[in-house]
């Protein structure tokens, strides 16, 4: 004998499996997350500001 499936979970359990593969199908095309570039924000700043301190003044 087997076993008894309720089909409306199976349904509602394959649709989430199938949402979560879009989304990260649409993680890994759309880019970075929010720490990533928030730090990588904080390096160009950093970059920045060490280029700008070695520049030679004007008088």
């Amino acid at each position: 004998m087997t076993n008894v499936i309720n089909l409306n979970r199976f349904r509602k359990k394959q649709k989430r499996a199938e949402k979560e593969k879009q989304a990260e199908e649409n993680r890994a095309k759309h880019g970075r997350s929010k720490p990533e570039k928030k730090q990588t924000k904080f390096e160009n700043e950093k970059l920045s500001r060490h280029l700008d301190g070695h520049k030679p003044e004007d008088d």
